[in-house]
């Protein structure tokens, strides 16, 4: 029996290269991981060093502590950073064990700047790395960009 799930696949090695060279594209993404039996979707920011991703999350949502050690799942994508004409789509997502850490400086400068709140409170920072595993790469072709309607 297989221990991947259907219709996610391990991406060829050239898929999973692609696939982190893409996350480095976009700074945020989401990760998912259960909490008491329940799902939960938090945003984060990522930054791809080698073969890891390195996640930034507030400590006030206390996921960080709560995806330590669990099997976690993250996804990024390009749709909210595509400019008029650019009708690609793709989405990444991978699943690995997540573990806290304490970044070193030059990993927090990959980073860049935190944001200053979060639910109206100070941002602040704790962090994860995930080795990703079953790696999945998606594209979808033709898709016009759509820039959100204002009602009067």
């Amino acid at each position: 029996m297989s221990s991947v799930p259907p219709g996610a696949h391990r991406a060829p090695d050239g898929d999973a290269f692609r696939a982190l060279e893409l996350l480095g594209r976009t700074p945020y993404g989401r990760v998912s991981v259960t909490l008491r039996a329940l799902p939960f979707v938090t945003v984060a920011r990522h930054v791809v060093d080698g073969g890891r991703v390195l996640l930034r999350l507030h400590e006030g949502f206390g996921y960080a502590q709560a995806c330590d050690g669990s099997v976690a799942a993250y996804s990024a994508d390009n749709l909210g950073d595509r400019e008029d004409g650019d009708e690609t789509v793709w989405t990444v997502q991978f699943v690995g064990t997540a573990r806290r850490f304490v970044p070193e400086p030059a990993e927090l400068e990959l980073f860049g700047p935190a944001p200053r709140f979060a639910d109206d409170a100070p941002f602040t920072p704790e962090y994860l790395c995930i080795e990703p595993q079953f790696i999945t790469l998606h594209h979808l072709e033709g898709v016009p960009v759509r820039r959100p309607a204002h009602s009067a």
